[in-house]
């Protein structure tokens, strides 16, 4: 009983710490310029063409479009060199351009969008430690994402997923991953678990 009620407990732990790891940042303090988090989201919008003055280069760091009607990543965006964290969740998204000028970006979140492969845009983000790809029809995940360095916590729950790259000696950073709802074998699930022992793994 004591062993199960610590497992149960450890399981709830490891769950939290996935699932934080997409939250809303704190509360903007004293410290937060105006104007550096912008949010857009619930808005239907299609494009950023309208809000452009709200996206200065030079001091965003956050941007929230989650619950649009985008199916073209804005070039607005592109423009936002100190950019951090990028919501993206749940528009109409199915491939990115070129963002590698996002050189600070660490955070993006694409859930609920309709990637069918993991964008190959995101290999050249050399401060990621956040993805966010969960509720996208990806079938596949790339090798070059587990030897990207760096990544701290991927979500890929609920896609099509059946099966991680051989090798996931990569993901020597990594701190969370959350595979919710995705038809892995019995065998599968262990062959992650021995290879990512300290990693917090949601099945």
């Amino acid at each position: 009983m004591r062993r199960r009620l610590a497992t149960l407990a450890l399981a709830t732990a490891a769950l939290a710490a996935v699932q934080g790891c997409f939250d809303e940042p704190t509360p903007a303090g004293r410290t937060v310029p105006e104007g550096a988090r912008v949010y857009l989201q619930d808005r239907s919008l299609k494009d950023l063409a309208s809000h452009r003055d709200a996206l200065k280069p030079d001091l965003v760091d956050y941007v929230n479009l989650d619950r649009n009607e985008i199916e073209v990543f804005p070039q607005e965006l592109v423009a936002l060199t100190g950019l951090k964290w990028l919501r993206l969740n749940n528009n109409r998204l199915s491939t990115l351009p070129d963002i590698s000028g996002l050189a600070a970006l660490r955070r993006i979140y694409l859930r609920g969008n309709r990637f069918s492969e993991v964008p190959e845009a995101l290999k050249n983000l050399p401060s990621l430690t956040d993805v966010d790809l969960s509720q996208n029809p990806v079938s596949e995940v790339p090798q070059w994402l587990v030897d990207k360095k760096g990544l701290e916590n991927v979500s890929l729950s609920e896609t099509l997923v059946k099966k991680l790259p051989e090798d996931l000696g990569g993901w020597k950073t990594l701190t969370s991953l959350q595979l919710g709802g995705l038809k892995l074998s019995a065998g599968e699930m262990a062959r992650i678990r021995a290879a990512l022992p300290k990693v917090a793994i949601v099945f």
